[in-house]
C-alpha cells in the first residue's frame, strides 16, 4: 500500500514536471501546479480554524503570511510537492491546536495575541496607553470620526486599541433617551423612554 501510494506520488510529480527547474517548466504544467495548489490550499483553509479567515490577530496574519510562502514553492518548484503540501497541513493544524489552546488557556491567549490597551477613560486621553501602542493623537480623531460618533474625545466613556489593531468604544452615558410618538394626528401622543 505504502509503495503504491510512492510510485503514484512520482506520477504525480512526473506529471507536472517536478524534476525540472521552474525555467523548463511550460505554460500548461505551471497552470496545473497553480490549480492543484489552490484546491489543496483552499482545503487547508477551510479544515483550518474559521478566525484564520477573519485575520482577527497578528497570530492569525503570520499564519496566512506563512501558509502562502509555503504553497507557493510548491508552484515554482524550488520545494518537492509532497513534503510541501505536508508542511502546509502541519502549519494549519499547528494553528488549530494553538488557537485552541489560547481559547483554553487564561495565560497562552494574552501571550500570543496580546491585550487592549485603554486609549480613552472617562473622556480623558490615556496618555501611557497611547504612548505603548504608538497611536497618535491624529489616528485617534480619525477613528473617532470613521465610527461616526464625535470628533471630540470628551464623548468617549472608553476607548480601546483591541487585540485585532482596531480602537474600539463606548459613548458617554447621556442619560436616558426620550421619544414622542404621535398616534393620531391631534389626538395622542406616546411617549417612549429608552434606557
Amino acid at each position: 500500500m505504502f509503495q503504491q501510494l510512492q510510485q503514484w506520488a512520482v506520477q504525480i510529480e512526473t506529471f507536472l514536471d517536478y524534476d525540472r527547474s521552474v525555467s523548463d517548466v511550460g505554460g500548461f504544467e505551471m497552470a496545473l501546479r497553480t490549480i492543484l495548489i489552490y484546491l489543496f490550499s483552499l482545503f487547508l483553509v477551510r479544515i483550518g480554524s474559521k478566525r484564520f479567515l477573519n485575520q482577527a490577530s497578528a497570530f492569525d496574519v503570520i499564519i496566512g503570511i506563512m501558509l502562502g510562502s509555503v504553497m507557493s514553492r510548491a508552484i515554482n518548484s524550488s520545494a518537492p510537492l509532497f513534503p510541501t503540501l505536508g508542511a502546509g497541513l502541519v502549519l494549519i493544524g499547528l494553528h488549530a491546536l494553538l488557537v485552541r489552546l489560547a481559547y483554553r488557556s487564561g495565560w497562552f491567549g494574552p501571550l500570543v495575541k496580546g491585550n487592549p490597551v485603554l486609549l480613552i477613560k472617562d473622556g480623558q486621553l490615556q496618555m501611557e496607553g497611547l504612548r505603548e501602542t504608538g497611536v497618535a493623537r491624529n489616528d485617534l480623531d480619525q477613528a473617532l470620526r470613521l465610527q461616526g460618533r464625535t470628533t471630540d474625545p470628551s464623548d468617549i466613556k472608553l476607548a480601546y486599541l483591541e487585540r485585532n489593531g482596531q480602537i474600539s468604544m463606548v459613548s458617554q452615558d447621556s442619560g436616558p433617551r426620550v421619544l414622542e410618538v404621535k398616534v393620531e394626528d391631534g389626538v395622542q401622543t406616546v411617549r417612549i423612554r429608552l434606557e
